[in-house]
């Protein structure tokens, strides 16, 4: 089991990435934060936090290098993430989450950091059957630019493994939600619509399928791995909460008292459905999500009553 000691957490600003901040530092380690602070990532998302916040690129190798030095892990969170913008403009997705990764696993290979964790996602594998779950091994098929990326961004550990002889670990995992998630995504949006009175809106028919995990676990299960893995092993986290886009978003007008959904038209390149299959990472790491969907939704509802500009989309 490794112990606690220094690590550099790419992202660390963001909305996974504070959360595995305040893990992290509750867990022992000596944390520094790389994030370039825009739109998703914020300051205020670690108040309170013990971390040394470095304001920079992930692909400005001089710095990453430096920041690798005597590091004992590094979690590579940094990422562009919607898959909306990603069809609009994918050259920030191609730069952050291809150009970062390289510059990022490449400087801890160098540098011979004994844990690299890469964060990837559930949609590397593309559209999941109507049944069933991608385990681990499954054939990475992308639908979309930003999980063509991820899967590019995946391709590059593999090959560092090669060429540089250094593993590094994959993590996959289900629809994370939560507080501090950018007012873009899903169920800021349902909730902010929700406080306002207006209909929930929904692309398409509404029964695209998504496998939803608290943020707070998966920030558990990472620092489980960083405690329990080997480098060079891939595990998946989900939630065990699949359901359709209509139902989740029916659960959120219910917690808001009432309300109604809108639906508008097909987005681009939309999956059905994704799953993962994360029994392996369950018996390794002994490790299980905790929160109760119910709960961490109303816990997030009520996070964003608190101050509703949480869940603004500046």
């Amino acid at each position: 089991m490794a112990g606690p000691g220094r690590i550099l957490l790419t992202g660390g600003a963001g909305f996974i990435g504070s959360a595995l901040a305040r893990a992290l530092v509750v867990d022992g380690w000596t944390v520094t934060v790389l994030d370039l602070l825009t739109y998703a990532g914020r300051r205020s998302h670690l108040d309170g936090v013990d971390a040394a916040l470095v304001v920079g690129d992930v692909c400005d190798e001089a710095l990453v290098k430096r920041l690798m030095v005597g590091q004992d892990a590094v979690v590579h969170a940094a990422a562009e993430s919607h898959v909306a913008r990603s069809l609009v403009n994918p050259a920030p997705f191609l730069r952050t989450n291809i150009e970062g990764a390289r510059v990022v696993l490449e400087a801890a290979a160098a540098e011979g950091v004994p844990h690299a964790v890469h964060l990837s996602t559930d949609e590397v594998f593309g559209e999941a059957p109507p049944e069933g779950r991608f385990g681990p091994d499954a054939p990475l098929r992308p639908g979309n630019l930003y999980a063509a990326t991820k899967a590019a961004a995946e391709a590059l550990v593999h090959a560092i493994r090669h060429t540089r002889g250094h593993p590094v670990s994959v993590v996959r995992c289900t629809n994370n939600y939560g507080p501090r998630q950018h007012g873009e995504k899903a169920v800021p949006t349902w909730i902010r619509l929700g406080l306002a009175g207006e209909p929930l809106t929904l692309h398409g028919d509404g029964l695209a399928r998504r496998d939803w995990l608290h943020v707070d676990d998966f920030a558990a299960g990472i620092v489980a791995l960083l405690r329990r893995g080997q480098p060079g092993e891939v595990h998946h986290f989900a939630g065990g909460n699949e359901r359709t886009n209509t139902q989740l978003a029916a659960q959120i007008v219910d917690l808001c008292g009432g309300g109604s959904l809108a639906y508008l038209p097909e987005r681009p390149g939309q999956d059905r459905r994704y799953a993962l299959n994360d029994d392996a990472t369950r018996a390794a790491l002994a490790w299980a999500p905790k929160v109760n969907l119910h709960d961490g939704l109303a816990a997030t509802l009520s996070w964003a009553q608190e101050d509703p500009r949480r869940v603004a989309l500046e």
